[in-house]
């Protein structure tokens, strides 16, 4: 991995995975009324901590996975969307990306200080 361009991909990753899910994240609010609907689900950070944990440490393929929830409880019509646990995990979210987009953000600017400051 790149020192500058590498951890803004993986940034760029973290970032798009999170945007896929709050898009998921709607969805299943969307869909908490539907007999039989199961959550959906992100995983991706998960993904990328193994992948970095292998000797190969290239990220390049890894994606985000939408996996159908059939772990949560449902209720008797089959449906297992609570809209608190799917509210609390949207605000999580939003935080993760506020904080993945502050990082990147913060990363440009010690760069464009960098070049200002050796011209």
């Amino acid at each position: 991995m790149t020192s500058a361009g590498g951890s803004n991909d993986v940034l760029l990753k973290l970032m798009s995975a999170s945007a896929l899910r709050a898009k998921v994240l709607s969805e299943n609010i969307a869909n908490q009324n539907v007999p039989g609907y199961k959550r959906k689900v992100v995983l991706f950070e998960e993904l990328l901590a193994q992948r970095l944990d292998q000797s190969s440490r290239s990220i390049e393929d890894v994606k985000p996975l939408i996996k159908t929830d059939l772990e949560t409880p449902g209720s008797p019509d089959g449906n297992n969307v609570t809209l608190e646990l799917e509210t609390n995990s949207m605000r999580e979210n939003a935080l993760l990306y506020q904080a993945y987009a502050a990082i990147l953000q913060t990363k440009h600017e010690m760069m464009r200080v960098s070049i200002s400051e050796r011209v």
